[in-house]
């Protein structure tokens, strides 16, 4: 299960401007239906990181739509960050983007010695900061889940398995799963990324737990992540003079390397 070469060879951000790219989503949480399942909804969903030239830094040239772009072909997904913008995402704890500095080595596909920079210092973006984006995003499964209707996100497969089972079981899974990590994060400082409960996260997934029971699992851990955030040995927010120091460092360093012919 690669990018395709062609992919890559065709877009910079995942070759010479690259820095880090992941697997993100079910692939990165231990959770992916392959699309010969009924049930599967799954996309291969990946994320980058990159460092473009000086230009894009010095000049007029902007990278994407404000620092993103998105990049799809069949089942792959594949969004981009120029590094800035990553680095202003994880400074305000967004969930998405915060796992990358927690995955697995496996599910790494590639990373230069500025995204291990970034790793050494993950301990900067581990803070109670990250509580209400938890809770907002898992708010926002919570709704979407029982919300359907009114939702256009969804292709025509998702739309029937959401009238087979009564709500959207893939949000259900994304509601639970969110809460569980977020009560770990505030307890440890360390987001459990590939899912030690993903058998149960399948199971709801699955359609297996009936809307009740989600509604009922979510109302519990949402007072334990209170609970949790309240008793969070973290630092109340990032160090936003640290990770700007940080941001300047890889940015240089990969330049840097580019110039050196890597």
């Amino acid at each position: 299960m690669s990018i395709p070469k062609d992919l890559i060879r065709e877009n910079k951000e995942l070759s010479d401007w690259n820095i880090m790219t992941c697997y993100r989503g079910s692939i990165a949480h231990g959770m992916y239906v392959p699309n010969t399942d009924p049930n599967s909804v799954d996309d291969k969903d990946v994320m980058a990181v990159c460092v473009p030239p000086a230009p894009y830094y010095f000049g007029l040239k902007t990278y994407g739509s404000r620092g993103t772009r998105e990049i799809k072909r069949d089942e792959w997904d594949i969004v981009v960050y120029e590094a800035r913008k990553m680095m202003r995402l994880l400074a305000k704890s967004n969930p998405n983007v915060l796992m990358a500095l927690w995955l697995e080595p496996k599910h790494y596909i590639s990373k230069t010695p500025a995204w291990d920079l970034v790793l050494e210092c993950r301990h900067l973006f581990a803070t109670k900061a990250a509580y209400a984006p938890f809770i907002g995003y898992a708010d926002s499964q919570l709704h979407r889940m029982t919300h359907h209707a009114h939702e256009g996100y969804m292709g025509e497969k998702r739309k029937r398995i959401v009238e087979k089972y009564g709500y959207d079981i893939k949000n259900a899974a994304h509601l639970i799963r969110l809460l569980r990590m977020g009560i770990e994060f505030m307890t440890e400082g360390v987001m459990h990324v590939e899912r030690p409960d993903a058998k149960e996260l399948l199971e709801i997934k699955r359609g297996e737990w009936a809307l009740e029971r989600v509604k009922e699992e979510a109302s519990r851990l949402k007072a334990l992540a209170r609970e949790a955030y309240v008793r969070s040995p973290l630092p109340e927010r990032p160090d936003l003079d640290k990770i700007n120091v940080l941001c300047v460092e890889i940015v240089a360093r990969h330049q840097l390397s580019t110039l050196r012919g890597g």
